[in-house]
């Protein structure tokens, strides 16, 4: 009897969780058919810093290679496109499959996180996407000559763009990791400002890695990573776990101030009776 009391709350748990992986994909389905309707409108809006850059050049078209790419390319473009039209129903369905096994206090905290963590990452894609993109494809576009035309296909200019925005989506989440390091206690304000110097060398290293390989990108990729950084820093100061030596000090501070009202209260009944 005890074994089957066990294992009701585990088959609930799968069952909801079923339910809320049909939900979701439900929304992605829907979302996927509203986006195929505009595949080229979407698809002309992804490539519109490329085709800028290209127009530049005098050649401003893409290309398919494989009689099936245009139609696989778009298809993926509309999936793309649904998962972001779902985005509010697929965080609400998260919500509601973990909340009830969360603390008042953790409810408390998750669901700004969720939401700091969406706009973090919309900031992050949308800098890549407006400053990066542009100055970027123009470096790669400077290699053109009267004989050697660049000629872009559809299939590698959707995977190299989607990664790209996908990265610096991500990156931008940096300073909510750093809050969250330090909520945990694995870090705290003086370790991050004390390693500062070699965050910053990581940050050169790392745009170097994913920009394209000019200076102009890569400091742009940098310089918004330093500003992340000093984010992450006042981030873990005001929500840090607080270490024992600040709550002794806190103790110590206190004491002190009873003690000195204690002796002001004193003082001013001594007066009193004097009087």
């Amino acid at each position: 009897m005890s074994d089957q009391e066990e294992k009701s709350p585990f088959t609930e748990h799968l069952g909801e969780l079923r339910d809320r992986l049909i939900h979701a994909f439900i929304a992605v389905g829907l979302g996927f058919v509203a986006a195929y309707f505009f595949k080229e409108q979407l698809f002309d809006i992804l490539t519109a810093p490329l085709v800028t850059a290209m127009a530049k050049s005098g050649n401003a078209t893409l290309i398919f290679t494989g009689l099936p790419e245009a139609f696989f390319t778009y298809l993926k473009v509309a999936l793309l496109a649904g998962i972001i039209l779902a985005t509010p129903v697929l965080f609400y369905e998260f919500w509601m499959f973990i909340s009830p096994g969360l603390y008042r206090d953790e409810k408390k905290y998750m669901l700004p996180i969720i939401i700091l963590s969406l706009i973090f990452f919309i900031a992050g894609a949308s800098f890549g996407y407006f400053i990066v993109f542009p100055y970027g494809f123009e470096f790669f576009l400077g290699f053109t000559t009267e004989t050697i035309q660049a000629m872009p296909s559809m299939k590698e200019y959707l995977s190299f763009a989607s990664k790209m925005l996908l990265a610096f989506g991500f990156v931008f989440e940096l300073p909510l990791v750093l809050t969250f390091l330090a909520r945990m206690g694995i870090v705290t304000p003086a370790f991050l400002k004390k390693n500062r110097k070699y965050a910053l060398l990581l940050f050169f290293v790392g745009a170097a890695i994913i920009t394209p390989p000019d200076v102009v990108t890569q400091i742009m990729m940098a310089m918004p990573l330093i500003l992340l950084y000093e984010i992450g820093i006042l981030g873990a100061k005001i929500f840090g776990k607080k270490s024992k030596l600040d709550d002794e000090n806190n103790d110590e501070e206190e004491q002190e101030e009873e003690i000195h009202e204690f002796d002001e209260d004193s003082e001013t009944d001594d007066i009193d009776s004097k009087l």
